[in-house]
């Protein structure tokens, strides 16, 4: 678990490599699936959520990056303080992991399916023919070549070829 701890200049610094970093790199962790906990200095108080939604702010902010709309921000607003807010928290929390469950079972999918399409076998018999030329022309070797020896043509083969 890598700690990241808050100073009040609310600059933040990476323990695990003893420099200062910005949202930006607490973003990147995220998408890497590294583990980190945001501290105060001070206090040690925990204050990830408090930057994960500062992320997510800066986020929304750009309404081509944007998740979350008007209506489904209100929507959430409406179940803090509810009954059902612990249910909607859970209901949320089951949604995202079934989709990225989901999502990456269909990128698996669809890799396997792209392996095994005529275009995926065409790229694979491409990419045999190309490292076959590589390796023929890093030997010196003729591709079209007969195992044999070509020196060892027969007399009949050399007076054939003469004639024609």
């Amino acid at each position: 678990m890598i700690t990241i701890k808050k100073y009040p200049n609310r600059r933040l610094y990476d323990t695990s490599k003893s420099q200062y970093i910005n949202l930006e790199s607490i973003k990147e962790m995220v998408m890497g699936h590294q583990e980190f906990v945001v501290v105060d200095s001070k206090s040690g108080d925990d204050l990830t959520k408090s930057i994960l939604l500062q992320i997510i702010s800066e986020q929304e902010s750009n309404d081509q990056q944007a998740l979350l709309t008007q209506t489904v921000l209100k929507q959430l607003i409406r179940f803090y303080g509810s009954d059902m807010q612990v249910f909607m928290r859970q209901y949320l929390e089951q949604s995202i992991a079934a989709f990225m469950e989901q999502q990456n079972s269909i990128q698996g999918m669809m890799s396997d399916l792209m392996q095994s399409s005529p275009v995926g076998v065409f790229n694979q018999f491409i990419e045999q023919n190309m490292s076959m030329w590589k390796s023929f022309a890093s030997g010196g070797q003729n591709p079209f070549a007969s195992s044999s020896n070509p020196s060892s043509n027969s007399k009949e083969d050399q007076d054939s070829a003469e004639k024609h």
